[in-house]
């Protein structure tokens, strides 16, 4: 019957589509304010950002920066209530490294309608040993937000405190290091049971090839059997469906 080559022909080409996609989710860039448009080596990238050379989002400039309070990236302040302890502050760096830099973020990218990207990514799985490190680490600090994402006074174009907030212990504003993870960038990160090395998690620290190649793979395989599946229902509907009709 027409209509039955009709949808095996439309099934084919959903199914193509998708895996056409996800390999391109293995190998990218975001389209953000900063990131390259393509992913590739750059030499030298700097201190913490080194790891990601041999294939990076990044550029040195971009690098050098992130390193940088109050720099030119996003005018962002770290020291908004007080220095901010070098221990803590160096999983930000980390933090920031990984989000300009990293190729293999594909599978947790979405849309985003902000002036200063197009892009962001949503419940990256990030490794509990990794998520607790960072918390332990900036327990003694101190913050008056728990989404650094939005809600900052910009008046003086870099964020401050905003009015009728009030500098609390990091501990009361993150109880809990599942808490810092999940809200302080807006849920671009999920925590997770698992450890770094599993391949099930993403990892902001790391040293030879990036290991996060495997866990994007992992979770992109995932997506695609997902999507799989879906088709396979819509188009066992349209037979069902068209089958009744005639």
């Amino acid at each position: 019957c027409p209509w039955m080559v009709m949808l095996l022909v439309l099934a084919s080409l959903l199914t193509l589509t998708s895996g056409t996609l996800s390999l391109d989710k293995l190998n990218m860039c975001m389209d953000g304010k900063h990131q390259k448009t393509a992913p590739g080596p750059e030499g030298q990238l700097f201190l913490q950002c080194t790891p990601w050379r041999d294939n990076a989002c990044c550029t040195a400039n971009t690098t050098e920066e992130a390193h940088e309070d109050n720099s030119y990236l996003y005018n962002f302040n770290w020291n908004h209530c007080g220095a901010m302890s070098p221990s803590c502050k160096r999983h930000f760096i980390q933090d920031t490294c990984f989000y300009e830099c990293s190729p293999h973020l594909g599978p947790w990218i979405q849309p985003a309608d902000e002036s200063w990207r197009k892009e962001r990514v949503l419940n990256v799985p990030i490794c509990k040993d990794e998520c607790e490190q960072w918390w332990e680490d900036c327990k003694d600090d101190f913050t008056c937000k728990s989404n650094w994402h939005k809600g900052w006074d910009w008046s003086s174009k870099v964020n401050k405190c905003p009015e009728g907030s009030k500098c609390r212990k990091w501990t009361e504003v993150f109880p809990t290091p599942k808490s810092m993870c999940e809200e302080i960038w807006s849920n671009s990160y999920l925590y997770t049971t698992h450890l770094k090395g599993s391949g099930r998690c993403m990892q902001l620290w790391f040293s030879g090839k990036n290991p996060n190649r495997e866990v994007a793979e992992y979770y992109n395989q995932a997506q695609q059997s997902r999507s799989f599946a879906v088709t396979t229902l819509l188009f066992l509907a349209a037979v069902v469906f068209s089958a009744t009709k005639y």
